[in-house]
């Protein structure tokens, strides 16, 4: 009986890990460059962290949440996202005791039990920064600065090639806005910030109930679940994917008309901050992300190479999170993406030229002897640095290097007439050119000779 994968839990095959690898690569040098640190959280958490901080009346928690019981019976979930565990252990290992900004982190796999679509699998993998510590919103404009870096990394080509057009982005009218004389900075892949702020938990009541005045009045026109919602979180009406539902969310009142005097300055200051970067934004007064410990700043960075569905990541402040799971009053604010979404942005920007040889030499010995002699050979080049590998199915020598030509940059031969002279075949498999070149000079120094085969060069 063939045994298959769980539906929405799918394999990374080897030609594709290049691509993930470089994402990794690229993610961890562009939070490195921001002074961001690595932390390592659990894969598997108490049910109580995420009912309790990501909020019991989101999507996540009530339908999506993988749940289940250990041999004692404690309740159990493997994480459906990160910013939940990585508070859980700032606050477990006293971090905040420290009395410093914390700039952590992540990469790993989250789950989620909803429709496995394209770059959304129910097993997906999310990349994340969390810093938490400090209420300054010049760390809100940092941390999209940081998620825009990211992108310009990863989808420009040409880091070189941003272009100024103050007409591209439609910018928000609020008080104390400020546009700037360069304008909004931008690449030639089309990256939008999604910008808005949904005020503390102070301003949470009052906006509540302007949304309930306001959809309860359209109750005939939501979806069930929004019916529901209306009554236990009209926020996430907002969040609704339903187009009657997002139709009359366009027209209702904005949270930003409800900030209290200090949530309004914040605001006016993390956009202030953004027009000196030069990172254009658009004001959506319908962002309001799907996790409850949301506060104040929220945003979207988004590509319009994706359709419906641009969203690369987004994040938030979320000020309250670190009391609500047991540490002391903590401001903090983060963002996190899908990997998925981004490899397939990737794969589809790069094409073929994302896939290449993925070794440096494939050796085909002929007849036992240099078979014998290819083992040694093989273990000492690994030794220097050479990724090579070798057949091992017993193919004739034209079969054998169709493998090399499709594996390798180079092929190196090894025969009976090679061993007798004390020699070895190179061959370049881009351009056709062979040398021959001394066995016992070539494994002492590889490196050299190979480049030689790359030009005309005399050995």
């Amino acid at each position: 009986m063939k045994v298959e994968s769980v539906r929405g839990m799918r394999d990374i095959l080897p030609e594709e890990t290049p691509l993930w690898q470089k994402l990794e690569a690229e993610i961890r040098a562009a939070f490195a460059l921001y002074g961001y640190g690595e932390i390592r959280v659990p894969l598997v958490e108490r049910v109580e962290l995420f009912s309790r901080g990501v909020g019991e009346e989101t999507e996540v928690v009530d339908k999506q949440m993988y749940v289940f019981p250990d041999r004692k019976g404690l309740q159990l979930s493997l994480r459906p996202e990160a910013t939940a565990s990585v508070v859980r252990a700032y606050v477990e290992h006293g971090l905040h005791a420290k009395g410093d900004l914390a700039k952590l982190y992540y990469l790993g796999a989250m789950f989620r039990y909803e429709k496995p679509q394209l770059g959304r699998q129910r097993q997906f993998h999310q990349y994340g920064v969390e810093a938490i510590g400090s209420l300054d919103p010049a760390l809100d404009a940092e941390a999209m600065d940081l998620a825009w870096h990211l992108m310009e990394r990863l989808l420009v080509r040409d880091p070189s090639s941003e272009v100024r057009d103050s007409g591209l982005f439609s910018q928000p009218t609020l008080p104390g806005q400020r546009t700037t004389d360069n304008g909004p900075r931008t690449t030639d892949h089309g990256l939008l910030l999604r910008l808005n702020s949904i005020g503390c938990r102070e301003d949470r009541p009052v906006y509540r109930a302007a949304l309930q005045g306001y959809f309860a009045a359209q109750v005939g026109d939501l979806c069930p679940e929004c019916r529901r919602r209306l009554e236990t979180n009209p926020l996430r009406i907002l969040d609704c994917k339903e187009e009657g539902c997002r139709a009359l969310s366009r027209e209702a009142p904005r949270s930003v008309d409800h900030l209290c005097p200090e949530c309004g300055q914040h605001f006016a200051d993390v956009q202030a901050h953004l027009e000196a970067l030069g990172l254009a934004h658009e004001f959506d007064p319908t962002l309001v992300r799907g996790l409850d410990y949301y506060t104040r700043t929220v945003f979207e960075l988004c590509s319009r190479d994706l359709g419906a569905q641009d969203a690369l990541l987004g994040g938030g402040r979320y000020d309250g999170l670190v009391e609500l799971l047991g540490g002391p009053p903590t401001p903090a604010v983060g963002f996190a993406g899908g990997m998925e979404r981004l490899a397939i942005v990737l794969s589809a920007q790069q094409g073929a030229e994302a896939s290449g040889p993925a070794l440096d030499l494939y050796l085909v010995p002929i007849g036992d002897e240099a078979r014998r002699e290819g083992t040694k050979l093989l273990s000492g080049l690994r030794r220097r640095g050479i990724s090579v590998d070798t057949d091992y199915m017993g193919r004739s020598l034209r079969k054998a290097m169709q493998v090399a030509g499709r594996s390798a940059r180079y092929a190196a031969i090894l025969g009976q007439d090679e061993l007798a002279r004390g020699e070895i075949k190179l061959k370049n498999l881009s351009s056709g050119e062979e040398k021959p070149v001394l066995l016992p000079q070539f494994a002492a120094d590889p490196h050299t000779f190979l480049r030689t085969v790359d030009h005309t060069e005399t050995l």
